[in-house]
């Protein structure tokens, strides 16, 4: 790169490709959310489908930075292993006495992962 200092190091170049690796990470992860497949042939479908895979990606993103920062298993996880873990729940959602209750399968191995995160979710701070 001529007229940039030091961009002959090796050092610069080893931080410009992390820098751009982090992006490549984001726009799999974004295929994996349903941009890799548009439905359509019609601009509009597929434009709305865009918008949705890309709403989808960025509440993951703000889903681990939020509640799953130290969570271990899904801190780090893939999509599809988070869809498998956390977001297709085995749970009844219920009425009783005026109140909804969500009931999560015992012997569920993530319970305890998606109680912790949706305590830290509830918790959170109004936006004003």
């Amino acid at each position: 790169m001529w007229g940039i200092a030091g961009s002959g190091h090796a050092q610069f170049l080893d931080v410009l490709h992390r820098s751009h690796a982090s992006v490549e990470d984001r726009v799999r992860t974004n295929k994996a959310m349903g941009l890799d497949n548009l439905p359509s042939a019609s601009w509009e479908v597929n434009r709305g489908w865009v918008l949705a895979a890309n709403l989808a990606a960025d509440l993951d993103a703000w889903l681990r930075l939020l509640a799953l920062h130290d969570i271990d298993d899904l801190a780090d996880a893939e999509p599809d292993t988070m869809r498998f873990r956390l977001y297709h729940l085995p749970a009844r959602l219920t009425d009783h006495a005026r109140r909804r209750w969500l009931r999560i399968e015992a012997t569920w191995p993530w319970a305890k992962a998606f109680t912790t995160c949706w305590h830290r979710l509830t918790t959170l701070p109004a936006v004003t």
